[in-house]
């Protein structure tokens, strides 16, 4: 689809409204530059903007794909192909959304190919409008509009991720456990933006090389200093993910021994009540058979007081005996550990 499509020429668009595709391409030989944009094209319309100002089918073939990583390229006639990746973070689902812009570059036009909710432009264009002194530099004023627009719409990402990066990091090293999935999450977003702005570094500087215009040189550098910026932002709080990540798996390690240690306590609790209920439940078993000598022997209080009672008493006093002499007797291995 056509956003807009205006001729360009002394520092000022011709014109109020878009003109034809076929008046744009007639108009590159009047002097100044075409911008057309496209939000996602079809294929029979980009096959006809390729027919109408010549451009290459790898050219437009790299315009239809969608790239991992912003690169330039150089193709027949000097026209330039430059991918830029955008992004924009949503907050609520703490992701990084992508787009990209395929930057077609001549002395005669700026076709631009936007792919994804996440690049617009419209703001760089009018941008430019308003800065005739910059837009009378030709069609590389347009390429420095849109980088500036793209790199400006990094910093919102990186506040963003760095919100949600703080509120983790807050929770771990007050020692609480933070959701694992969450970082991971976060981490894998940090890299993916990493992996749109690190490249991007060495895009403007191919573009600043090439581009020997005075009047933008000022500009590109300012954007090139913008990106630096990101990209060491980015870095750090990659690598501020990894280590976040480390502790909170530490912390999850401590609460794990804290449980098994509770577990033990149960465990020895529970282990020495049976140990006690052990020989009970084998005198309370031997004396509730029916021997006839048990019942010859046991029929008075006194018997049953020396049988029955006192035959639970002797060895709850000789477990009572032994436990205690079991705890009393020194760990050697915590002695070994202490020499």
């Amino acid at each position: 689809m056509i956003i807009d499509c205006a001729h360009y020429q002394n520092g000022r668009r011709h014109g109020a409204g878009p003109v034809s595709l076929e008046e744009a391409a007639a108009r590159c030989g009047q002097g100044g530059f075409v911008w057309l944009g496209l939000f996602e094209p079809a294929d029979e319309e980009l096959a006809q903007v390729r027919d109408t100002f010549g451009l290459h089918e790898l050219a437009v073939e790299d315009a239809q794909n969608f790239h991992m990583r912003p690169k330039v390229e150089l193709y027949d006639r000097d026209v330039r192909l430059v991918i830029l990746r955008t992004a924009r973070y949503d907050d609520e689902a703490e992701e990084v959304e992508f787009g990209e812009i395929s930057v077609f570059l001549a002395p005669t036009f700026v076709i631009t190919v936007r792919q994804g909710v996440a690049s617009e432009l419209r703001g760089a264009r009018q941008r430019l409008e308003q800065r005739p002194e910059l837009l009378a530099a030709g069609s590389s004023s347009a390429l420095w509009a849109i980088l500036d627009q793209v790199v400006d719409a990094y910093a919102p990402v990186v506040a963003g991720l760095e919100r949600d990066i703080d509120q983790i990091e807050a929770t771990v090293f007050s020692g609480e456990v933070a959701p694992t999935e969450r970082i991971y999450s976060l981490r894998r977003e940090a890299t993916d933006f990493y992996r749109a702005v690190h490249p991007l570094l060495g895009v403007v500087a191919t573009i600043e090389r090439a581009i020997d215009i005075p009047e933008l040189q000022p500009y590109l550098r300012d954007v090139n200093d913008h990106l630096l910026l990101v990209n060491e932002e980015v870095a750090a709080q990659r690598d501020l993910l990894g280590t976040i990540l480390e502790a909170n798996m530490a912390v999850i390690s401590v609460e794990q021994t804290k449980v098994s240690l509770r577990q033990n306590t149960t465990i020895e609790q529970l282990t020495i009540l049976a140990t006690v209920f052990l020989p009970l439940t084998f005198i309370t078993g031997f004396f509730g058979q029916n021997f006839a000598w048990l019942i010859r022997h046991i029929s008075s209080d006194t018997a049953f007081v020396v049988y029955g009672i006192g035959g639970m008493l002797v060895p709850l006093a000789l477990l009572f005996l032994w436990l205690r002499r079991n705890r009393a007797k020194p760990d050697p291995g915590a002695a070994a550990a202490q020499n």
